[in-house]
């Protein structure tokens, strides 16, 4: 199989682009000769590809009678499968991501995995303890459960001890119940980014791996505001609340005005996570997907610590960034794609997930298991992974976001680039999104 990179900033911006996949082109990679194998597609990047294969290992020795052909994805992967989809070549198994499942669901292209698990009653009570209600309920939508979560994906910090302890600057907490002002968080910034002679900045104290847009957003949320009102269909997202714009603009003024972390055209330019391994960088905000770069980075001493927030008493949260293993309602293989769904959302894969050390598993006991610990061993500040899906707050979820998303896409751009304050967004952007969720 190649293996083709997986950026999350690539799939986060092509959130726009589903369900406007041309359905001119002719799908391939889910066509066979073999139309007795069960197709499984998925993104990832060379790590996160070694770890599936090692689920589907598994679960092929255990259901030998059961064949896996794996699709993997190019770099848009929800165009990728929506080509796939419009073509009536939808693969058995694919991955769903919190954010835009909600569009497939609406338009019948995924499976109620509830007309599943009536069917399986014993495998329905050994999940319904063992899961994380905020994950499991992430894939809920109008009544119907459309996908399993198969790994938690939320955002927190790394940092680099050696350069704290240098800096003589407190190591941020490294659990999401302890606070850390936004305040202090800046402070720590200033200390710890250096400048040359001439200037240039030579150490940065702060860089961001993810999505800047998600993140200036994360930053609104842990300003003790939430994305929209409900989660759920929402009717509302809080692009008009003052302390939502607040924690927005804390984020744009990083770089924009204390000059702690790369501006929008210095990040083009330069990886951030290449800064951060190579010691120019004492902060960078990425996910789990990252720890396999981090930890292989040499005589890089590092920790993960949990975000920032604005107001006294709110506890820290990530976002929910989960990804899901759904079924296409058009699968002629159902019960092999059951199997092998449950499998790898249940106990027995999700021990393989949190074993390999790739992923951070979805139910209680992998995540709390001796495997996941020692696969982990380089991280004291392991409640920052295993308390993080307790402690996540999920993006909108509303078949209308790849609307939503061109809209930020427009909108958060210039305020990032600090051509304009975040409170513009309260007029133009909270407007348009009023709009779009009115008309749907």
């Amino acid at each position: 199989m190649t293996t083709t990179h997986f950026d999350r900033r690539t799939l986060l911006r092509g959130a726009g682009a589903l369900g406007a996949a041309s359905l001119a082109l002719t799908p391939t990679g889910c066509s066979s000769h073999d139309d007795d194998a069960l197709t499984f597609f998925f993104a990832a990047n060379p790590d996160e590809a070694d770890a599936r294969l090692r689920v589907v290992d598994a679960f092929q020795r255990r259901h030998p009678d059961i064949k896996v052909r794996t699709v993997l994805s190019g770099g848009d992967a929800l165009q990728h499968v929506s080509i796939y989809c419009a073509g009536g070549k939808c693969p058995d198994v694919m991955m769903a991501w919190d954010f835009t499942y909600s569009g497939l669901a609406e338009r019948g292209v995924l499976l109620d995995l509830n007309t599943m698990l009536a069917r399986d009653p014993s495998f329905a009570g050994k999940l319904a303890p063992d899961s994380i209600s905020s994950l499991y309920e992430t894939f809920s939508f109008d009544g119907g459960q459309y996908a399993f979560p198969e790994q938690w994906s939320g955002v927190f910090m790394f940092y680099n001890k050696k350069l704290f302890a240098e800096a003589g600057v407190r190591p941020p907490p490294g659990r999401w119940d302890e606070p850390w002002s936004f305040g202090e968080f800046l402070d720590a910034a200033k200390a710890l980014t250096r400048r040359d002679s001439s200037g240039r900045v030579s150490q940065w104290g702060f860089v961001d791996s993810w999505a800047p847009y998600y993140s200036s957003m994360l930053f609104g949320m842990n300003n003790g505001v939430p994305w929209s009102n409900p989660r759920m269909n929402p009717t509302h997202l809080n692009f008009d609340n003052e302390a939502f714009i607040e924690g927005i603009q804390f984020y744009a003024d990083l770089a924009g005005k204390h000059s702690v972390a790369p501006n929008a055209s210095e990040s083009q330019s330069m990886s951030t996570m290449g800064l951060f391994t190579s010691g120019r960088a004492a902060m960078v905000l990425g996910g789990h997907w990252r720890y396999q770069t981090v930890v292989r980075a040499k005589g890089l001493d590092f920790d993960v610590a949990v975000l920032p927030t604005g107001p006294k008493g709110h506890v820290a949260q990530s976002n929910i960034g989960t990804t899901g293993l759904a079924i296409a309602a058009s699968s002629r293989h159902k019960e092999q794609a059951w199997q092998f769904v449950k499998f790898a959302a249940g106990p027995i894969g999700q021990t393989v997930i949190g074993d390999s050390g790739l992923f951070v598993p979805v139910l209680r006991s992998a995540i709390e298991s001796a495997g996941f610990a020692k696969a982990h061993d380089r991280i004291s500040n392991l409640a920052v992974l295993t308390g993080g899906p307790a402690h996540a707050e999920g993006l909108p979820i509303t078949p209308e976001w790849p609307k939503i998303a061109a809209l930020l896409d427009r909108n958060l751009g210039p305020v990032l680039r600090g051509a304009r304050p975040a409170t513009s967004l309260s007029d133009g952007l909270s407007q348009a999104i009023e709009q779009v969720l009115r008309a749907a």
